[in-house]
């Protein structure tokens, strides 16, 4: 085993837990940053946020896609494979998890599988790795999991970002969770936010 295929997880299961319950926290109250840091070192352009969501979400069953950047560098395949089990697939309609690493270059929402009537849960969770969680286009929105509006302001976005967000929410229960990853923290928008007008 190579000294840079072992660098996942220092305890396995335990950081993984603790990466799942920040994801889930961060779902489930929507724009809210949660702080996630850990110690791990994953090959470039993979950043640690984005590699320690895949060890914790993806499996065998569980298939990732990589943008053009990350699917650049063969030992980013090579080590998400090692980690977690999970094909790394070309076709993003394919993938239960999709890792972006330049959000600039986000493919169109309808690129992704976006589930059905019976299974919404059948669709791509979108992870975008950002700059900051702050300084960006301020993204107000509500929805289950906030009292009342809440705001967000990632960097960089994607190009019409806010199309596709109202896009995507026209298509609940289907569509897709987006994850915004920065250094040390992350937030979400799941399927379920709508921007408000002032957005």
């Amino acid at each position: 085993m190579s000294t840079a295929l072992a660098s996942g997880f220092r305890d396995a299961a335990h950081d993984a837990q603790k990466v799942f319950r920040v994801l889930m926290d961060a779902l489930a109250r929507p724009t809210t940053v949660q702080p996630l840091a850990l110690d791990l070192i994953p090959p470039a352009p993979l950043t640690p946020e984005l590699a320690s969501i895949a060890l914790a979400l993806a499996d065998q069953d569980a298939p990732l896609w990589l943008d053009e950047t990350l699917g650049s560098e063969p030992a980013v395949a090579q080590w998400l494979g090692f980690h977690t089990g999970a094909p790394v697939v070309s076709d993003p309609a394919e993938a239960a998890f999709a890792l972006v690493r330049d959000p600039r270059a986000l493919p169109p929402l309808d690129a992704f599988a976006l589930g059905t009537e019976e299974f919404p849960d059948r669709s791509t969770t979108v992870v975008l790795a950002v700059e900051s969680l702050e300084g960006g286009t301020a993204l107000r929105v509500e929805g289950p999991g906030l009292p009342r509006p809440g705001t967000l302001s990632p960097t960089p976005l994607p190009d019409e970002f806010i199309d596709t967000l109202r896009d995507n929410r026209t298509l609940f229960p289907r569509g897709v969770d987006f994850i915004f990853a920065a250094p040390g923290a992350l937030a979400a928008l799941p399927r379920s936010s709508r921007l408000t007008e002032e957005a």
